[in-house]
């Protein structure tokens, strides 16, 4: 499982709400129109910029706030491939896992806006084409990347039934 694409570099403390700014939240039940505003107020234009397997690679905290589903289905909406946080909110992990959105917990201090990434997701290593630097991120549990393969935890459970590796 190797994942390429362009780094989109964001700070600490990006939460739920500067994913999908609660002016929206009437849009819930309308995903599509709904991911046109992601993250506008941090980054204006980001969905227009973002291309599908680019990865969104952020600071501290990533996905603090409220447990909304919504904030990284949108972000998987968008074609971004993956998240590269130094930590993020423990409910939002989850969330995006279930929903077969990688979160990979290392050092971004290296990786720069537009960096090309390679995301080795069996090996636990990100090397970055732009700088020749090599990040390592901590090994994906064997059932953690199989519900990732499936697409998230529904489309998992419906083809295995179980969590049976």
């Amino acid at each position: 499982m190797i994942l390429r694409g362009k780094a989109f570099k964001f700070g600490d403390n990006i939460s739920t709400d500067h994913i999908i700014p609660g002016r929206w939240f009437h849009l819930r039940s309308n995903l599509p129109e709904l991911s046109k505003h992601l993250l506008e107020d941090v980054v204006p234009a980001f969905v227009s910029r973002v291309k599908p397997g680019d990865f969104i690679v952020a600071g501290k905290n990533f996905g603090l706030g409220s447990s909304r589903e919504h904030a990284p289905l949108v972000i998987k909406m968008a074609g971004v491939r993956a998240i590269l946080a130094k930590s993020t909110a423990r409910i939002f992990f989850r969330n995006a896992i279930n929903l077969g959105l990688p979160v990979l917990i290392c050092d971004t201090s290296q990786i720069d806006e537009g960096d090309k990434l390679e995301v080795d997701l069996i090996k636990g290593i990100i090397k970055d084409c732009t700088n020749g630097n090599q990040l390592s991120f901590g090994r994906i549990p064997e059932v953690m990347l199989r519900i990732l393969e499936e697409g998230g935890l529904v489309p998992y459970i419906r083809k295995y039934g179980d969590f049976r590796i």
